[in-house]
């Protein structure tokens, strides 16, 4: 029989891990997978040596490190002398996977990396980790199969799962109805972000420019996004009342919306693949930013920047993410009809780049092609 063995370390990962076992077993129903993961993959029918709830917390206290040493050791120690698998699939969670993969490859086994660190942003040194103990890199951006081939790394893109994860959504008028939304108004959704510190940085900065943004377009709405992740109260107190907090529905305000206002991370890359006209706004501690400057790659902080190549969507990071900035550039967006088109068909090909390969089924025959 032969055995893969998955190790995640987010939700996020979960769900594109459980993806790719949910067709391996399909095609080859007699193979065995256990996985450090999530419910994602214990529904996907993967046998859990662990679930990675406490591994996704965020920050380095010395208990989280503590956790994360101990778990590698007992998860190496299962696989080099029990469990024997044909492969180890790392999926994204850098830092662990990276780290583990030191001690698997030195026993000899075969490791391949689907969604690997983010290396062409920030910490690029980390590549000469990924060649030594890395047999195969799965990206899931085509810009990273060029960076990791001309390290003569052997790598190869399998599409991005965000291509064929994103719902249709196209009933607008059944959503405005249920939350109370006016059809004849322009709607701008805000998406402080997912994470707490993310709200308290960002969140009163965005709700200062929709006010300047009503003083110049007296009719507009505005919606805010709140992160299932993020308590009511970190919320609720700081929003007026003409502003509606919508909570669970991400991909409906990123399809409806007439113009988005978001924090950085994959939340751009999922507005682009719905051509939907947006900023990024982005501010932390001035020590991490200091540190950010130090260890990045590329002067480019969104996806669709990266992936496009050039600068399709203000960026307005740290400095710049003010509240009389960023209304500057949406009341801009909103009254240059010319300006707002050629946005939208920019970002259209995004989703041209990225391919229409269904991630989760390329990997899953990468895979396979090599146990079989």
């Amino acid at each position: 029989m032969k055995k893969i063995f998955i190790i995640t370390g987010e939700p996020s990962g979960d769900k594109h891990a459980a993806d790719v076992a949910k067709e391996l077993l399909k095609e080859m129903p007699n193979l065995s997978i256990e996985a450090v993961g999530g419910i994602n993959l214990q529904a996907a029918g993967v046998k859990l040596f662990c679930n990675h709830d406490k591994m996704s917390a965020v920050g380095l206290s010395p208990k989280i490190l503590f956790n994360h040493i101990l778990l590698g050791k007992k998860v190496a120690h299962y696989l080099i002398k029990e469990y024997k698998p044909d492969l180890v699939l790392l999926v994204d969670y850098g830092g662990f996977n990276l780290n583990i993969a030191k001690i698997l490859k030195k026993a000899g086994l075969k490791i391949f990396y689907y969604i690997p660190p983010q290396i062409w942003a920030s910490r690029k040194w980390r590549i000469k980790t990924v060649k030594k103990y890395i047999d195969k890199v799965i990206t899931i951006y085509p810009f990273e199969t060029e960076m990791y081939k001309r390290e003569n790394i052997n790598a190869v893109f399998s599409g991005n799962p965000l291509v064929s994860q994103l719902p249709q959504i196209n009933d607008k008028k059944k959503f405005f109805n249920e939350f109370g939304l006016d059809l004849n108004k322009k709607l701008v959704s805000i998406f402080p972000g997912s994470r707490n510190f993310e709200v308290n940085n960002l969140l009163t900065i965005f709700i200062e420019a929709s006010k300047i943004i009503q003083q110049e377009i007296p009719d507009i709405q505005f919606a805010i996004c709140q992160s299932c992740a993020i308590n009511d109260n970190l919320i609720k107190p700081f929003v007026p009342e003409n502003i509606k907090i919508i909570k669970g529905k991400n991909y409906e305000l990123l399809a409806l919306s007439d113009a988005l206002i978001l924090a950085s991370g994959t939340v751009a890359l999922e507005a682009a693949l719905y051509s939907t006209p947006m900023i990024i706004s982005y501010k932390g501690p001035a020590l991490f930013y200091f540190i950010y400057l130090m260890v990045r790659c590329i002067d480019k902080v969104s996806l669709p920047n990266i992936i496009l190549n050039k600068n399709v969507i203000p960026e307005l990071i740290q400095n710049k993410a003010k509240p009389e900035i960023i209304a500057k550039h949406i009341i801009l967006l909103l009254k240059d009809k010319n300006k707002y088109e050629e946005i939208k068909n920019e970002l259209k090909n995004v989703k041209h780049f990225l391919t229409e390969k269904k991630s989760y089924l390329e990997t899953a025959k990468i895979i396979l092609s090599e146990i079989q």
